[in-house]
């Protein structure tokens, strides 16, 4: 079967096989035929990285074929005994992450195509020819879609010794990306950067995120804090629950809360830090996961809290409070998980002052949702905070929404059914104006190029789960496309993980709003309306926060045209991509995760070969 659109034309194969067969990456020294058991690296360097340019030996697998999970992790071949197991639901894609392997560390993406999944049977999967079916075996793991010596340690000074140049207004980073110019990393963040003592003496952590590997995680604390308790807040579930808590066997200071995900195909896909000090308590919220590759050569992003004091002790609980209500909405999305684990935090954030935060917290939570509770989480959240806390812009008509994001849903068979229906009216609601107006939308995806160019190559991919079976459902959907250009922040090549949406002006220099979140382009993750829109489901946990000029006494954010260096006084906002975007050209093609690509190779030498 194939599908052609003006963005490139697909074919899916007609095998039978179980689904749970992902891309390969293989080099051009291999004929398309040969086994996906291994790959080799052709040594091309890397554009501005010397530290990729090591060959990638070849690393033998227990299976026929190299399946390649999305977030691909440091540590995934070091130990051949337990599985990345994957979903027998509907979609190579992935409807969540399974199995979590025992440090080493990676699983399938995180994606968001729910709702096809929920009433369809497996698809197909994409193959070069059939083969005989094969009995899945327990122990089977897959190698890492970057080899055993892909990563190379960063030398001692990519990490902060004192106390780092930062914007002290906006309080977003964006994260250090391994090989970039020294000037696009002043004033990032790294994961060891925020967890130094430059930020506070640390006490006690909280980790919320979506994929772990614990061994990594442990090693970026201090090591003066490396025995400090941990408490792992995950939504993994029987076999994968038991290797999450197998990773943690070594580390008796780490402890386990599992959130509850009573929704079909939801995740739980929030990525926060509760950071409790000696000298106070800090929040940062964030889109990485708690795995090496995030923190490597992608491009990612973060809201660092500033550190909140104590209150004095008799204080009420209702104390400490932020113009934004931060502390009532942050204990209120931390009492969703209905979690005894979470009762000690939520208490330790009553007794801090959270007065000086100026954003918004925007999370999902998974139920469904009546009256005016369909107002607290979601999309219709983001709805009633741009309703009640923007004003209305003379020409916002002309005013774009901007949607970036590294995974995609199903929208339905046309754009009315969700993305132009219910989500576009929340995106463009602007104050209390009684206007519906259908401003251009510009959505940014990766295309092929923009991968196969990527710091990473083709593995790049393996974070942007875009199923074949859910685009070619949807090719209207691709008209909205626009590529990952980031000149400005240095990191065009390094492809992006973070998700973030915003209106901008017409000519691009100022914002009417900002949102930086973990939730990618799906139903899944902002909810839908059901039962003639008087209700709301959401199947995933998901958290962000939302800047609005008035909370930071401006009428619009001007962008900062050069983020880099860093500069403590700017009041342009960073806009972690190039504005405006760029269109995709008729020759362009949104990244696909399950096809091949073997007609031009990566910058590391590899062409992409799903099995």
């Amino acid at each position: 079967m194939s599908e052609a659109s003006q963005h490139g034309k697909w074919s899916v194969s007609s095998s039978e096989e179980d689904d749970d067969e992902l891309p390969a990456v293989r080099t051009l020294s291999k004929p398309p035929e040969a086994s996906l058991s291994n790959y080799s690296s052709l040594s091309s360097p890397v554009p501005k990285v010397e530290a990729t340019s090591v060959e990638v030996k070849p690393e033998p697998s227990p299976i026929p074929t190299l399946v390649i999970g999305s977030e691909a992790r440091q540590q995934a071949a070091k130990n051949q005994t337990y599985p990345v197991k994957y979903d027998s639901s509907p979609s190579l894609a992935g409807k969540r992450k399974l199995d979590v392997s025992d440090g080493s560390g990676w699983a399938l993406s995180d994606s968001d195509d729910d709702d096809d999944a929920a009433k369809k049977n497996n698809p197909p999967p994409v193959r070069k020819a059939p083969s005989p079916k094969r009995k899945k075996v327990a122990d089977e793991r897959p190698p890492s879609p970057h080899g055993r010596v892909y990563y190379v340690d960063e030398p001692d000074d990519f990490f902060e010794s004192s106390v780092p140049c930062l914007d002290d207004m906006f309080r977003f980073y964006l994260n250090k990306v391994t090989g970039l110019d020294r000037k696009y990393n002043s004033g990032a963040l790294h994961i060891r950067d925020v967890l130094s003592p430059l930020f506070g003496t640390l006490k006690e952590s909280v980790q919320f995120n979506y994929c772990f590997d614990l061994a990594w995680m442990v090693q970026q604390y201090p090591p003066e804090f490396r025995d400090r308790p941990v408490l792992i807040v995950h939504g993994d579930k029987r076999e994968a629950k038991a290797r999450l808590v197998q990773q943690a066997q070594p580390f008796p200071h780490i402890r386990f809360c599992q959130a509850k995900l009573d929704i079909a195909f939801g995740t739980h896909h929030t990525k926060m830090m509760l950071l409790w000090y000696d000298e106070g308590f800090r929040v940062i919220i964030l889109t990485s996961n708690l795995i090496r590759a995030d923190w490597y050569q992608k491009t990612q992003g973060m809201w660092m809290s500033p550190l909140f004091p104590r209150l004095p002790k008799g204080s009420s609980d209702t104390c400490g409070e932020s113009p934004t209500f931060f502390k009532r909405d942050l204990l209120e999305y931390l009492a969703s998980y209905r979690a005894p684990e979470l009762e000690e935090w939520i208490q330790r954030i009553k007794e801090h002052d959270l007065s000086e935060t100026r954003v918004y917290l925007v999370g999902s939570t998974p139920g469904r949702y009546v009256g005016p509770d369909m107002e607290r989480w979601g999309h219709l959240r983001l709805r009633k905070l741009l309703y009640e806390q923007t004003t209305c812009i003379p020409g916002e008509d002309q005013w774009p929404v901007v949607g970036q994001f590294s995974s995609i849903g199903s929208m339905g068979v046309d754009k009315t059914k969700w993305l132009a229906g219910e989500f576009q009216r929340t995106l463009t609601t602007l104050g209390k104006s009684s206007l519906q107006p259908n401003p251009p939308i510009h959505l940014l995806y990766p295309s092929v190029e923009d991968v196969r160019t990527s710091l990473e190559g083709y593995p790049a991919g393996g974070s942007l789960p875009y199923s074949i079976q859910t685009a070619q459902k949807q090719l209207w959907l691709h008209s909205y496309f626009h590529r990952w250009q980031a000149d400005a922040t240095g990191r065009t090549h390094a492809m992006p993980h973070i998700k973030t949406y915003m209106r901008a002006s017409p000519d691009f220099t100022q914002l009417a709003w900002f949102l930086v979140t973990s939730a990618n382009l799906s139903k899944a993750a902002w909810g839908a309306l059901e039962k003639n829109n008087t209700q709301v489901m959401v199947r995933s946990y998901e958290l962000g926060v939302l800047y609005v000029p008035s909370a930071f006494n401006m009428k619009t954010f001007p962008v900062q045209k050069n983020p880099f260096p860093i500069s403590s006084s700017s009041s342009g906002f960073p806009v972690p991509f190039d504005l405006p975007p760029t269109c995709y050209t008729p020759n362009d093609q949104p990244w696909i995760w399950n096809i091949p690509y073997n007609k031009a190779p990566d910058t590391h030498g590899n062409v992409w070969v799903p099995s």
